[in-house]
């Protein structure tokens, strides 16, 4: 496989890099879940190889990209993304997407096989229905205000003292309900299955994603994939954050080893 060439590590608006490391032999990039931020994988590198770099999709409507106009259709903003990662991919490379950031991977992956025919050598994916097996039962995205802190809250993602803060959540649900109109707007487009591993994760209690539509993650490769269930519902990558890293390690691990 060929990777493009690179002259710098310095992020752009589009990706932060928590403890660069040019000497990694792997560059993992992280895609953040809808309302959630790059600093969701700001710790991690604490508990992954020294041998992987995190680079983190900071999307626009958070942290210092707060005031730029949101994004709400998911395909033109996989190409976006893809652009930006241009001058990153100069060394083989690995993808991590929870929830929404699963979803907004695979089509950043297509997006790259289209334009460079290239892929990462694997994609982990988290939390997510199957592109081709998705519910569009619920929007999220026009839910009236009470109604979708309600639902914040029952998912466990989003700060208690945040939902308790009225000043701070007007603030905040612009962003969240453009998240949610990306995933409710999105169509998937049947193309060829990638080449690259899957490893799907999930959490066992998590009444959102269903285990089938999750597995069905498997049908968009014809590489290897394996499906891995963690104690928790659907942020286990926060409530079981220990037993996560210390499985999602090795399986980097493993990667750095080939």
């Amino acid at each position: 496989m060929k990777y493009m060439m690179s002259n710098t590590l310095n992020p752009n608006k589009w990706l932060l890099f928590p403890k660069p490391n040019p000497g990694a032999s792997l560059r993992l990039f992280c895609f953040h879940y809808a309302g959630g931020s790059a600093q969701a994988f700001h710790a991690w590198s604490a508990d992954l190889p020294p041998t992987v770099e995190i680079g983190m999709i900071q999307l626009p409507g958070r942290g210092q990209r707060l005031a730029e106009p949101k994004m709400t259709h998911l395909l033109p903003l996989s190409r976006i993304i893809a652009q930006a990662l241009q001058q990153y991919i100069d060394k083989p490379f690995a993808f991590f997407g929870h929830s929404l950031g699963g979803l907004l991977c695979f089509e950043v992956t297509r997006s790259l096989r289209r334009e460079n025919h290239l892929e990462p050598v694997h994609i982990f994916i988290s939390a997510t229905h199957a592109p081709h097996r998705r519910n569009r039962d619920e929007s999220l995205s026009t839910m009236p205000k009470t109604a979708l802190v309600k639902k914040l809250r029952e998912l466990n993602g989003t700060p208690p003292e945040v939902l308790r803060n009225d000043e701070l959540l007007d603030l905040l649900l612009p962003t969240i309900r453009a998240d949610f109109e990306l995933c409710e707007t999105y169509e998937y487009h049947p193309e060829a299955p990638l080449d690259c591993p899957l490893t799907i994760y999930g959490g066992i209690e998590d009444h959102e994603v269903e285990r089938e539509r999750l597995a069905a993650w498997s049908e968009m490769t014809t590489g290897p994939s394996i499906i891995r269930m963690f104690p928790g519902g659907h942020f286990y990558i926060s409530t079981s954050e220990s037993i996560f890293l210390q499985t999602f390690a090795r399986d980097l691990l493993r990667l750095c080893s080939r």
